[in-house]
Formats: C-alpha cells, structure tokens, sequence
C-alpha cells in the first residue's frame, strides 16, 4: 500500500459487508500524531465513566466523553506482558513467544528483534518514536530488548512491574508498601534510552517525572512539525499502589483511589499539552489497559465491575478492558457495543497512516468502520481468549463469536484472589475440560452467570468448536522468551558489585532525572 502524501485529504473507499464506509487513511492536513495511553491492572469497573461510584478520574472522564468509549474491547491476555507484546505486534502473544507468564527481571529472553513493532512501522512513515513508563518486554543480558532496539527513539521508564524487586516506600511521606514484591531481585531499574540513572527508582516523584518526560517532548516535536507517536505505559494501578504528595489520601477510594488519581493527573497533563501545543485535533489519542484488574489485593485492588472473576483469568473480568478513542473532528463521540482488542490497533494505525505491515500474520483487524464510519460496525467477529500460562497442548481456553462465549477449558488463578466469593476464580479452581463448552450470551449475560443450553444452541457450539479448532491447528508457536534465567542479566547500576543484589544502587533518591535535569549519578560504594 503506498504511503499518502502529507497535506493532502486521502479518503478510502472501503467495502464492507455489504455497504460502503468511508475509510480515512489520513483526515487530517498532516499525517496524525498517534498518542496510546495503557495503564496496568485497570479493571472493567475501576474508572469514573465506566460507574465506578468513588474513583476519581476527572481527566479520564473528560477523555472519553469527548470520544468514543468502547464497552466491548479486549486485551490479549489476563497478564501484562503478553498483552503488551500484542499492543507493539497486531499479533497474539502465543506467536512472539511471550509466553507462559510474564518476564521476570533475571530473564534473559524478551520481545524477539524479528517482530516488527507499531514503532518500527510508523519510524518508516518518518514518525519521531518515544517510549515513556513500563517496557516490561525484557531487558536482556546486554539491554538487547529494550525500546530502543523495537523502534522507539527514546525511552524513560522502569522496565518491568514495580513489584519485581524489594519494596520501599510508596506513600507520601514515608509509608511502606502495602504488598508482596520481590526482595529475591535487585533494587527497581529507572531507565533512561539504554542507560540505567537511578536504582532503586523514587516511586513517590515517578508520575511527574513521567508526565514531565512525555509533556516536554510533546512540546518539542509540536515545534518541528513532524508526525510523532508517544506510547506513555502507566506503573499506575498496578501493585504495590504508590501515591505522592499530591495524592495521598485525595480520594475516598483510599490507595487504589489514589494510585488512579495519579494516573489520572498524568492523563489530564499530556491532554493540556496536545491542546497547548495546537495539535489536539490532528492527534489520534487511545487509552485502554493491558488486563483486568488484580483482586488478591482485595479492598487494595482493581474492581471488574459487573464482570467475573479478574486479573490471571479467562473470564471477562481478566481480559474485558476500558478502551476510549479520541480525535475531535473525526472520531464522533458517544459509545460502542461493538468487538475490538488491543492487537486492532496495530492495522488501524498502520492503514491510517498507509504504512506497509509486515509480512507476518496480523491477528489484529483495522478499527476504522467502528471508528470513522456513520454506520459504526465491528470486521472483527471472532476473538480467542488465552490463559495466563498458555499450552501449546491445551491452546485457546475460550471463543468468542460475535455475542456468544464458549469456554472449552476453564480455571482460577491467584491474582483473582483466593478467597474470592466466586469459587470458578479461585486458584484452587483447576484447569477443566468442558464438551460441550459451557455457552453465555455476552450481550445478555456479561458476567458469564447463566450459561445456555447447548442443545438449543448447535449451530453457535458448532461455529465457535471450528473456530477453537482452526486457532488450535493454525497457531504458530513462537519458542518461549520466558523459559531463560540468569541472575547476572539483572539490571544493576554496578554491575559485578557485591554484596548482589543489595549492592545495586545508585542515583539520588528522589533527584529528577532527564534532558531537563541533572544526569549526574551519584554511585554508592
């Protein structure tokens, strides 16, 4: 497909199903600047606009209410980094490799260099490429997987959850965390491109940092007049939940309220700095989360909503996600029933701005009749929901056709909390074979209680048996990036230091860092 030429109105004529939408390959004078915002751990039920009746997210809500918020849009996986490879690859994770699980800091596997990011295609069409916040597909023994080597320009952030090393304080001024982290692996990483500045990062001055590294470069390239794609990948509302100052104590949903309120300040900062900068209305803005929301945290956790179950979970609460589109003058506000997923923006961007997509297989389907079209209608009418440690013998746990949801294999997992009042949630929940799957009407029954009677219902057992057929038989198994380990490939700011991994310190807690502030490093004998 050839690029469109920039200043010129390109318009597609796209057929579909029967009639014609009009397709916008660029409706802008200028290529769009594309702006994806992914928080983590953010549940179905968790924001202002989606009813939750005590989160505070003013600037979220101003988001979607100015845009077109998705009621039916679906993350990958039920963990994070799965979903985040099929965010960068249009592809599910099965296929990249990024399977079982998500990578641990000591892994020396990551997202394999031959998959070909949104970055990757975008810095083709002559897009500037950023990276701000949670990389979390691999480190590697010499940075090999970092941003900067998937097509990113720059990147600042922590590499991985902020859990994935020993917990300090996470609440203003002083008070501990709240969770379990991981005491085993070195100190939390602050990445600058490829170089590590502060070890362990200063959580409680992260999101200005954060929003000061996306805002400022906003600002710059608004200035240069060039098209630029920013992926800003919250920490926020994974655990442990950490709040600054300025939001400590702010909201009356307590720590997961703040946490939110944090994220949600971040929001409202890069949506002033599109609109200060005059580029709000040639900017394509999507917001969604990697997976549902983690209950084992229980009244300091995430909340699925109307929807069962949650984070680790093929259920709906593990992997039915916000999502909210935002591009005035384009992109007609208002609400959607229709399927999507997060690997759809992959084409969708890709064909808005006439780039070629590799030649791969691309699970993903191009967003634009839902988006752009008077008559809003879903290409996509199928979707395979995998489970947080896939098998290539077992495959697919559940599909999806149109309304309808059969799950073939069914299980709890731990981060769905193991006191939760709904046992099929529970870790003590094993995996189980269900012939025929249990059936439920989405449309009528999104929170999978009520499941139908197979006999009444063979046609749609029958459609959605070959569709769990065909992704079985068709998928391509990309060898485990997570199956390596070694401890050395930890990043450490002094590396061969002892004793390890105590030894991995440097930088001043709290100090800014960045083209803005001070780089010096301060390293601790």
């Amino acid at each position: 497909m050839a690029a469109p030429s920039v200043g010129v109105l390109s318009l597609r004529l796209f057929v579909l199903a029967g009639f014609v939408t009009l397709y916008p390959r660029t409706l802008a004078a200028t290529l769009p600047n594309i702006v994806v915002l992914f928080a983590d751990d953010l549940g179905y039920g968790d924001l202002e606009i989606y009813g939750h009746p005590t989160s505070s997210s003013p600037n979220i809500n101003e988001l979607a209410l100015g845009g077109l918020r998705f009621t039916q849009f679906y993350s990958t996986s039920p963990v994070c980094s799965p979903s985040r490879a099929s965010l960068l690859t249009g592809r599910y994770q099965t296929r990249s490799g990024i399977w079982p699980g998500v990578l641990v800091p000591d892994c020396t596997g990551g997202l394999p260099s031959n998959e070909t990011t949104i970055a990757e295609l975008l810095k083709k069409q002559g897009y500037t490429t950023s990276i701000v916040g949670k990389w979390h597909l691999g480190v590697g023994t010499n940075n090999e997987h970092l941003p900067l080597n998937h097509g990113f320009d720059s990147y600042f952030g922590v590499p991985y959850s902020h859990d994935m090393c020993p917990c300090r304080t996470c609440f203003y001024p002083n008070d501990a965390c709240y969770n379990d982290c991981d005491p085993e692996y070195s100190n939390c990483p602050l990445f600058q491109n490829s170089t590590l500045v502060e070890q362990p990062v200063d959580l409680l001055t992260l999101d200005e940092r954060y929003s000061q590294h996306a805002t400022s470069w906003i600002a710059e390239k608004a200035t240069q007049n060039a098209p630029f794609f920013l992926y800003l990948a919250f920490q926020h509302t994974h655990h442990p939940q950490y709040a600054s100052k300025q939001f400590r104590n702010s909201t009356l949903r307590g720590m997961f309220g703040d946490s939110l309120a944090a994220l949600d300040w971040t929001v409202g900062q890069v949506m002033k700095q599109l609109q200060d900068s005059g580029i709000m209305d040639n900017t394509f803005v999507f917001f969604t989360s990697d997976n549902g929301p983690s209950l084992r945290n229980e009244n300091r956790g995430g909340n699925a909503g109307l929807l069962k179950c949650g984070k680790g979970t093929t259920y709906e609460g593990g992997m039915r996600v916000p999502g909210i589109a935002h591009w005035p003058g384009h992109i007609k506000p208002g609400r959607t029933t229709e399927l999507a997923s997060i690997m759809d923006l992959y084409p969708t961007i890709a064909n808005l701005v006439g780039a070629t997509m590799p030649n791969v297989t691309i699970d993903g389907i191009d967003m634009a009749p839902i988006l752009f079209s008077d008559t809003p209608k879903s290409r996509r009418e199928s979707f395979f929901y995998y489970f947080t440690f896939p098998d290539p013998n077992v495959g697919v746990y559940a599909v999806r056709y149109k309304q309808y949801k059969a799950h073939f294999y069914t299980q709890g997992e731990g981060n769905s909390d193991a006191k939760n009042h709904d046992p099929d949630c529970r870790p003590s929940a094993k995996l189980t074979r269900h012939d025929p799957p249990l059936l439920y009407d989405l449309h009528v029954d999104p929170s999978e209680q009520f499941a139908l009677n197979t006999t009444e219902y063979q046609d749609i057992v029958k459609k959605t048996t070959q569709l769990y057929n065909e992704i079985n038989a068709n998928m391509e198994w990309g060898a485990s990036q997570l199956a390596n380990h070694d401890t050395p490939s930890e990043p450490c700011c002094n590396k061969g230091c002892t004793p390890f991994p105590e030894c991995c310190h440097c930088g001043k807690d709290g100090r800014l860092i960045g083209n803005k502030y001070s780089s010096k490093v301060n390293r601790l004998k």
